[in-house]
């Protein structure tokens, strides 16, 4: 999933936010946040949600399924 890899780190630092802020506030560790961007490990589905309401984006966004 390295489309989702390098959205959501796009996504991050649009934020300009840390990869331990991003995990503080969607509920998961600093770790999680590291793989996901690193494209070592993939979200789950309820993880999927959190960060499309955090950045205020589709699920199909954030998988690479839509361009907007």
């Amino acid at each position: 999933m390295k489309v989702f890899a390098e959205r959501l780190l796009e996504l991050r630092k649009e934020r300009k936010i840390s990869q331990a802020k991003l995990a503080t506030e969607i509920g998961v560790s600093f770790s999680v946040v590291c793989y996901w961007e690193t494209d070592r490990a993939e979200p789950t589905a309820p993880n999927l949600v959190k960060l499309s309401d955090f950045f205020n984006v589709s699920v199909d966004y954030l998988l690479g399924k839509k361009d907007y």
